[in-house]
């Protein structure tokens, strides 16, 4: 077999690729991840632990807040090279408003309703820290 180049791939095969990623992550965390064939209520897809609660997840492949997350109990996900990330969009979203991360003058978030990085600024890095899932050792 020969290894693949993500940035030679489609958006859809990045995508799965992305998916693929981030569920073999969870598992290391006793979840099991179930793809949505549509998005459901913002959710990508849904990751049960084994303790049995659920969380409705919004895949991306960059850290990302949108308004229209906002208020849906979504968990965001997202891959910022081999570092896989995962937290509450609403609770991290408060956090980046508050500290001035988001704006103003941010033209993405204000007019369009949107605001990401393509890679994670280092400064903002500790608000991360702690939704960062390790690799297994």
């Amino acid at each position: 077999m020969q290894r693949i180049e993500y940035k030679n791939l489609g958006n859809r095969a990045k995508e799965n690729y992305n998916f693929a990623k981030v569920a073999s992550r969870l598992a290391d965390y006793g979840y099991s991840c179930i793809r949505l064939t549509d998005d459901w209520d913002g959710a990508d897809f849904i990751a049960v632990h084994i303790d049995g609660s659920m969380q409705k997840v919004q895949l991306k492949s960059r850290l990302t807040f949108n308004k229209k997350y906002r208020r849906k109990e979504l968990w965001m996900a997202f891959r910022d090279g081999d570092d896989i990330y995962f937290f509450p969009h609403d609770k991290l979203l408060a956090k980046f408003l508050r500290v001035g991360a988001i704006g103003p003058g941010g033209e993405a978030w204000h007019e369009h309703g949107w605001w990401a990085w393509p890679r994670v600024p280092k400064k903002y890095l500790h608000n991360l820290a702690k939704y960062k899932l390790s690799r297994p050792q």
